[in-house]
């Protein structure tokens, strides 16, 4: 776990966020422009961007506690606030989806990572 460069974790991180925006924009028939991508990732991007700062993610990045759950739970509690601020929905329903996906994705790559690591090294770790 302590071999992921803060700077691929982060790149990962981007990735499975923008890849739940453009599976939900294209899931809801609203086009997959960059613009739309753009105005809807926005506000989860920044979320993620603060749940990796307060926890210090850059520190051990592909750790799950506290990288993984800040990345996750920030990008979805910050990143509803700011929908329900610019006006976007937050339906109930879709807080669950975001929940679960970015939640699978965000901490399933940490995983992956950390079993890559003990296979690598033999099983040692």
């Amino acid at each position: 776990m302590h071999g992921t460069p803060p700077a691929v974790a982060l790149i990962l991180d981007v990735c499975c966020v923008i890849v739940f925006v453009a599976i939900g924009l294209a899931a809801h028939h609203h086009g997959e422009s960059a613009g739309g991508l753009v105005s809807t990732a926005w506000p989860f991007l920044v979320g993620l961007g603060a749940g990796l700062l307060v926890t210090r993610a850059w520190r051990r990045p592909a750790a799950i506690v506290p990288a993984g759950l800040g990345a996750w739970l920030g990008t979805v509690a910050i990143g509803m606030l700011l929908r329900v601020v610019a006006g976007q929905g937050t339906a109930l329903a879709f807080i669950v989806v975001a929940l679960c996906f970015l939640g699978l994705f965000l901490l399933g790559w940490r995983l992956v990572a950390a079993a890559a690591a003990r296979w690598r090294s033999g099983g040692r770790g």
